[in-house]
């Protein structure tokens, strides 16, 4: 089954790490409406009939910001032009200042059933050095509003390697939000992107990042602290109580095809349910030019491009590599013709008496602890354009 991807590019302001497209300027959201109803109806006929929709995830940008009647009305162009009488999980991504209890009432009679709320920290310090909008006040209090609202799928994000925070206030975010009962927490490592006022501020000198010492010992303190506490570490950025993972996100580390909407919205289709070839394409980063393209019936695209059989082959490797379940040697070599065992027996060998992947099992290649820490390093090694390196 497929997901679908909703990308809703407003936002308050600026946050000072965020690489994501979004626009702080916008007074009306009636024309991106229009525009993304458009878009869903166009690709409905096209897709509509292939697969039924699983999931349904709302990201950003904020959401958050969009009234009820604006959700709604995307919603219904959905139902109405694909099968989701078998979704399972409609997201939400929200900031914790944009929420009160009426709103997340009319959210959960909307359907939506899970929400994804950007905490970030539980700490006023560090909520300001990254610009976000919402207090910590804000944040615990959204959460005691979700439960009331009837949403018990709740997702909390969190940054560790902020500049300048303290070990003990890391530990405190995590007991923290251990302590609300969230079931779901997507913790990152704060990265320095590009195109960024963090990149910046770097730059200047005005800010200095966490050394690699510090952001390794936060990972692991991160890793031991939740597992330690029923957590299962399903994704090097991912946690969940059993039963709670994020369906619409396991389907990208699965390699399923999903449709994405919106300003700067990737897609990623196969040709067909046994077929080794697919096309992705992906949606100008641009508001206006969105919305002048759709009006005058032409596709919003940026980029599309048809994938080469090593392509697909390297991009499972990354995606399996990043997940508690593994990579799985049978399907690589079924679906995508490469049979790791012998292309990068070496390599595989060296790994594993390095610590960093766990003696091979039933065909499955999974990363130690200590290999989640230096995964994409890992991953490198068993590209199939990557050249075995001298031992």
């Amino acid at each position: 089954m497929a997901g679908i991807y909703l990308h809703i590019p407003f936002c308050t302001q600026r946050c000072t790490y965020c690489d994501f497209y979004f626009v702080t300027t916008q007074k009306t959201h009636a024309p991106f409406i229009r525009a993304i109803c458009a878009e869903i109806e166009y690709y409905g006929t096209l897709y509509g009939r292939q697969e039924p929709v699983e999931t349904i995830y709302f990201g950003g940008g904020t959401p958050s910001l969009l009234q009820e009647e604006e959700l709604a009305q995307i919603l219904t162009t959905i139902h109405r032009h694909f099968d989701t009488g078998p979704t399972r999980e409609i997201t939400l991504e929200m900031n914790p200042g944009d929420a009160d209890l009426d709103y997340l009432r009319g959210l959960h009679a909307l359907g939506v059933n899970r929400l994804s709320i950007g905490v970030q920290s539980f700490f006023d310090s560090d909520l300001q050095l990254l610009n976000r909008s919402h207090s910590a006040k804000q944040a615990a209090e959204v959460i005691s509003l979700a439960r009331r609202a009837g949403f018990e799928n709740v997702s909390l994000d969190l940054i560790f390697g902020i500049p300048g925070q303290e070990p003990e206030h890391w530990a405190a975010n995590l007991e923290k939000a251990v302590g609300f009962g969230a079931p779901h927490l997507a913790v990152y490592g704060l990265t320095v992107e590009e195109r960024t006022v963090l990149h910046k501020q770097v730059a200047r000198g005005l800010v200095r990042p966490v050394d690699e010492e510090t952001y390794a010992e936060r990972f692991r303190f991160t890793m031991e602290y939740l597992t330690g506490r029923g957590f299962d570490h399903y994704e090097i950025s991912n946690y969940a109580l059993p039963g709670c993972h994020s369906v619409h996100n396991r389907a990208y580390w699965e390699h399923r095809n999903y449709l994405g909407f919106g300003p700067s919205a990737h897609s990623f289709w196969w040709k067909s349910l046994l077929s080794s070839s697919a096309q992705r394409w992906a949606n100008v980063r641009n508001l206006r030019r969105y919305e002048a393209l759709i009006e005058q019936n032409q596709l919003p695209l940026d980029t599309q491009e048809r994938l080469h059989p090593d392509t697909l082959a390297d991009e499972y490797i990354m995606l399996r590599m990043r997940t508690g379940e593994g990579l799985d040697l049978e399907i690589l070599e079924t679906r995508y013709g490469v049979d790791l065992l012998f292309e990068k027996i070496d390599d595989l060998a060296w790994l594993e008496t390095q610590g960093l992947i766990e003696p091979i099992r039933k065909g499955i290649v999974r990363l130690t602890g200590r290999g989640k820490l230096l995964c994409d390093a890992v991953t490198m090694r068993l590209l199939t354009g990557s050249p075995a390196e001298e031992q």
